[in-house]
Order: structure tokens, then sequence, then C-alpha cells
């Protein structure tokens, strides 16, 4: 294998990274475009590991990709149709036949990036992907956004409140007011003032790349479970707890693939409260049902079943495709090897508390928080659980999932968790700050 080499020239960077050399005609099986504000990527699969040389020109920015041993075809040239308007890195795409053996990608671009071009062993139904991923210059600060978001989104309609719980001591999610509590932190926030505002991340599983499980009929679980946080994210911008607003932050707000240690990095950045990974089971047959709530374990999973869903949902790297050559995968997999007593024992109130809700709606697979080694929830100071709303490999349980009155009631009955945790477990004392 050849040593990687990093050349100079005119101003820009070209990248050889070493791949064996490919024999003339490798089949490209399919090209894919994912667009999102954090990254766009851009995926081609072939039947064989390609060799790639890009070069990224600043002014004005665009990045050209030398493809070595291909002839230009039918499916290389549909990048060009897949970059959509709206993407907000990619302006368009060009592909030519640069040399007899070799084929040039040139990704017009519509700012700064600091590309990463990397290839892609075979992984689940996926054969030799190259991987372009196009990150902006100035990484977007996640707190801020949430802001932005809050401050450009239109009033909303008050929503019929959630049917009340049994133990009335737990708070109701509250129509919105007229006025939102939201608009005096954000005023005392300019203003340079501290005040306390409550924080879910909400972490739709899977996305881009790895679609998850795929039920009998098709339906795919990172498209369900980003349905079902998109409306709890509503309730909690429509809830607070003893006046102090909640706003709700979502780790992916549309389908791109995102690493499982960056899910947990942007929950620690928007100093979030709770953390909520919301999946879809599959299981080998389509027997089991019902939902589950798991949360981490530091002494071994708590059944068999537990840690083979941990090893299958701990692969969303491989398939999503995670670039382990660069310092962030190092610090990601640092980061996933810490974790505290402490957050677990309040991760198992929490999730005990979503289980409750739950279990009033639906079928629970288990009666029990299970525990087992998620990736996902190792965030060492934020109580974090990983909730499988249904098993999406039963028929029955699909179509529920598909089912806007099942996913309005599953959405309900979370809130009514999370009210519930906190009406026991105040939120900590600590302010936010314009820092």
């Amino acid at each position: 294998m050849k040593r990687r080499a990093l050349l100079h020239r005119s101003g820009g960077v070209v990248l050889a990274l070493g791949l064996p050399e490919l024999a003339m005609g490798a089949g490209i099986l399919n090209v894919r475009v994912w667009p999102a504000p954090e990254y766009s990527r851009v995926t081609i699969e072939s039947d064989t590991a390609l060799t790639a040389h890009p070069l990224f020109v600043a002014n004005p920015p665009r990045l050209a990709v030398d493809i070595e041993g291909i002839a230009l075809n039918p499916a290389l040239k549909e990048l060009v149709a897949k970059v959509k308007a709206d993407d907000p890195n990619i302006a368009g795409i060009r592909v030519g036949q640069f040399t007899p053996t070799t084929v040039r990608l040139v990704i017009d671009l519509k700012q700064a990036i600091r590309p990463q071009v990397f290839s892609l062993a075979p992984v689940a139904s996926y054969q030799h992907r190259l991987v372009l991923d196009l990150y902006p210059e100035q990484d977007a600060d996640p707190l801020d956004a949430l802001i932005a978001a809050q401050l450009n989104a239109p009033q909303s309609k008050p929503r019929a409140k959630t049917e009340p719980s049994p133990d009335a001591s737990v708070p109701q999610p509250p129509a919105r007011a007229a006025s939102d509590p939201m608009n005096d932190w954000l005023a005392q926030r300019a203003a340079g003032a501290t005040d306390r505002i409550i924080v879910i991340a909400l972490d739709p599983g899977h996305g881009g790349e790895d679609p998850g499980a795929t039920g009998p009929g098709g339906t795919r679980e990172k498209d369900v479970v980003l349905r079902l946080a998109h409306l709890l994210r509503e309730r909690i911008n429509d809830s607070a707890v003893h006046g102090t607003p909640m706003r709700a932050y979502l780790t992916r707000d549309a389908d791109f693939f995102v690493p499982l240690g960056t899910r947990v990095q942007k929950a620690r950045r928007v100093q979030a409260d709770l953390f909520i990974s919301l999946h879809a089971d599959a299981f080998f047959t389509p027997d089991p049902q019902g939902a589950s709530v798991f949360a981490l374990s530091e002494s071994g999973a708590s059944s068999s079943a537990a840690r083979w869903m941990a090893a299958r949902e701990n692969k969303a790297d491989q398939v999503g495709g995670l670039n382990v050559n660069v310092r962030d995968a190092t610090v990601q997999r640092a980061l996933l090897d810490m974790s505290t007593a402490a957050q677990i024992n309040d991760s198992l109130k929490f999730g005990n508390n979503l289980l409750t809700e739950i279990g009033r709606v639906g079928k629970l697979h288990k009666a029990r928080v299970e525990q087992a080694g998620f990736a996902v929830l190792k965030a060492p100071d934020i109580p974090s659980v990983l909730v499988e709303a249904a098993f999406i490999s039963n028929p029955t349980e699909e179509a529920k999932l598909n089912n806007e009155e099942y996913q309005t009631q599953l959405a309900d009955a979370l809130m009514r968790g999370i009210l519930r945790y906190f009406s026991r477990n105040p939120p900590l004392a600590r302010s936010r700050t314009t820092s």
C-alpha cells in the first residue's frame, strides 16, 4: 500500500489516499448526495475500492476529485441532478472524463469548506464507498442555532393538552401561552444577563447512509424516529417546569448521518438536561413486539437481548460511514469511555418514568428499564436513555409506527414521562450564559 502523501499545489491541497491500484472498469453501483447545514456528503458506491485524489481550490470555492481507473458512465452523471437547490454547501456538481483512465468530479461550493475524502470497506448492504464530506470552515454553535430557530419560528396555535396522567402530582404539558417565557430569556441573554432554560436533547437514531432497521412493508427506522422527534419537539417547546421554559434540541433535524460520539458531544454543547435517543426495534423474526427503554450499564448487559441490541445500535458508525482517520474520531472514542454511576442512576429514574407513561398507550416489551453498553448513552453528566418505540420488524407494530394517532399518543406519553421525572428530580440550578 502506498504511503499517504500530502502535497501543496497552487494554493490547494492534494491528498493521495494510498488505496490499491484499480483495474479499469470498476462498476459504479450508486451515487448519493446528503445535504445538511452541518455538512454535505457525496457518496460513490462501487464494486471495487476506488483511488481518489482531491484538490480544494479556495477562490471560487470548489473541490476537484480525480477518480482513477473508471470511465464516465450514467451512474456518475446522475450526481449532477442529485444536488438540491437548497443544499447549504453544494452549488452544483460537474463530471467529465479527464484522462482515458480518470474521471474528474468538480463540486462547486457555496462557501469555504474543510473537505474530508475517505474510503469505506463493505459493510451491511453496502459495497465499497468513496465518501466526500464537505464541512463549512466555521462550525455553527448548536446553542445559538437553537435560539435562532426559536426567534424565527412562527407563533404556533395553542395545542390541546395531553390527557391527564393518573398521577395528579405530575404537571401536564400546557398549551403555549400568549407570552412565551422563552422570549424573556432571550431578551435577558441579549442584555448579557443569565437565566435558566431547560434543554432536552432528542436524538433520532440513524440517518443518511444508515437507514437503521427496515420493516417488512419497507418502513425505514430513520424516517419514523425523525417524525416522532418532531412531534416530541413541539410538546417540549410548548412546556415549562415551574415557569422555566423548555426547549428541544435535535441531534439531526433531517436525513443525514451523525456519528455516535458527535451525538453525545452535541448534547453536551447545548448543556442538555436530558438526552433521549429514539429508535425502533428489529429482530430476526416478526414475533417480538412492544416498546423498550434502555439505560447505560457499567457492569454488563441486563439481558442477552439488551446486549444484542446494544451491539446492533453501536454498529451505526460503521454503516453510516465514520472517517476514522481524523482527530475528531479519536476524541469521540475517548468521550465514549466516560460514564458515572450518578449519571446511570439518574438515567434509570428517568427511564422508569418514561416506561410508566409509554405503558399507558401501548404494549411494553419488558416492564423494566434494561441496561447495556450503548455508546450513545455515555454522556457523563446527562441522564440519558434510549427508547425503542416498537418493533419495526413486526408487521402490526410497523403499521402503528406509521399511524399518526399512535405517533401522537407516543409523543404525549414521552412528554408526560419527562414532566414526571422533573416533578421528582428538579433540574440542576445552573445558568446559561452568553459565553
